[in-house]
């Protein structure tokens, strides 16, 4: 059991800080990057990098990864000192979670929905539909908390060490 344990939480550590380091790429590398480009290169580019980010990699190994790896270290730690670390973590990431699907998701899927720029009578006002600062601000929040979660996760393998 004690080798499901270690594994679990590793293996929820490391898709964790995954997650959190492509949420944190968008925050401070590619929405401010995309917001100097004209309305053709940003939804152009948007949609070419969403539809890329829908991989096996990032959605098994990293988004779907971190919620499953997490729920998996939680039921493996209770009644261990671990636990609360990784259950604040969990709830973290179910937050991030939600607000994926919920916010960030829809903006990307109608984005995408509006077809190829170069026949986009409107790209200003599918830009705008978008709402750039909304998602940014979303994401924002997402990449504090999974950024927050990966850290109790650290802690907690720490926890686990001092404890073993």
């Amino acid at each position: 059991m004690d080798a499901l344990r270690i594994v679990s939480l590793m293996a929820a550590t490391m898709t964790m800080g995954l997650v959190a380091g492509v949420f944190g790429l968008y925050s401070h590398t590619v929405m401010p990057g995309l917001g100097k480009t004209d309305d053709r290169t940003f939804v152009g580019a948007f949609q070419s990098m969403d539809r890329a980010i829908i991989n096996p990699w990032f959605m098994g190994g990293g988004f779907l990864g971190a919620l499953i790896f997490t729920i998996l270290a939680a039921v493996t730690h209770i009644g261990r000192p671990e636990l609360p670390w990784i259950a604040v973590a969990l709830v973290l990431y179910i937050v991030t979670f939600v607000i994926t699907m919920a916010i960030n998701v829809p903006r990307n899927d109608a984005l995408k929905a509006a077809g190829d720029p170069d026949g986009i009578a409107d790209l200003a006002a599918v830009r705008a539909e978008f709402d750039e600062a909304r998602w940014a601000s979303w994401n924002l929040v997402r990449t504090l908390a999974s950024t927050t979660a990966f850290g109790l996760l650290a802690w907690a393998l720490t926890v686990h060490g001092m404890s073993s």
